[in-house]
């Protein structure tokens, strides 16, 4: 897979996960966008590839914020804490 079809694929990616972002989607696109454009002269390899997967890293902690945020909600509403 070329580093482009990569790229835009995180992308995609991170655009999906943003629809649950805490603060809303519209803040999450803006600041996604923004970050896209400022990196997207980028022509080194080996940045572009440390970037690519730093977005990964990304995406698998905003799955796990994600994650996290369904237990708690999941914990609070079939657990009555009565200590």
């Amino acid at each position: 897979m070329s580093q482009r079809s990569r790229v835009v694929n995180l992308y995609k990616t991170l655009l999906h996960l943003g629809k649950d972002y805490p603060q809303g989607f519209e803040f999450f696109r803006t600041r996604l966008h923004r970050v896209f454009l400022k990196n997207k002269d980028e022509t080194d390899p080996e940045k572009i590839e440390k970037m690519i997967s730093h977005g990964n890293y990304i995406v698998k902690e905003l799955e796990a914020l994600y994650m996290l945020k369904k237990y708690r909600t999941l914990k609070r509403r079939y657990y009555n804490e009565q200590q």
